[in-house]
């Protein structure tokens, strides 16, 4: 099967979420139940945000906030990067590779439908991204 678009990826997957007034204690039970590395922050039906992993290590447990009490919206990546349905992987390949983090919400006609993460995207695309940049260096085409 040939997947042309993130929209083909995501179809069909559920949409992990959370509220941005949800405690960071939710979120860690909501990505350990779903096993995922990340949710899509929301206000109402609008997103505001992500929340993953390590935001959770780096703007929670590593600065000593309680968990328990701090809220979604205090930690999450406001405004994220996305990416809309009709997209390639290729495109969101290099979205998450130019701005160095594994997740990007899918987006169609301004609502989230779903989440797309590094590990979604087949071998063979990062493969041959890799082969692309070590050819453009080799050529001198990259300083």
């Amino acid at each position: 099967m040939i997947i042309r678009s993130v929209g083909e990826l995501v179809r069909g997957r559920s949409l992990h979420a959370i509220d941005a007034t949800a405690t960071v204690t939710e979120v860690c039970r909501r990505l350990r139940e779903h096993h995922v590395g990340a949710l899509a922050v929301t206000e109402g039906e609008s997103l505001v945000g992500i929340i993953s992993e390590r935001d959770v290590i780096a703007r929670v447990i590593a600065v000593a906030l309680d968990p328990q009490i701090t809220q979604v919206r205090a930690v999450m990546t406001p405004d994220p990067l996305t990416i809309d349905v009709e997209e390639g992987l290729v495109d969101a390949l290099q979205r998450m590779l130019d701005g160095h983090f594994r997740h990007l919400p899918v987006m169609q006609d301004g609502q989230v439908m779903g989440m797309i993460s590094m590990r979604d995207i087949p071998t063979e695309y990062r493969l041959m991204r890799q082969r692309y940049e070590q050819m453009r260096v080799k050529d001198g085409a990259v300083a």
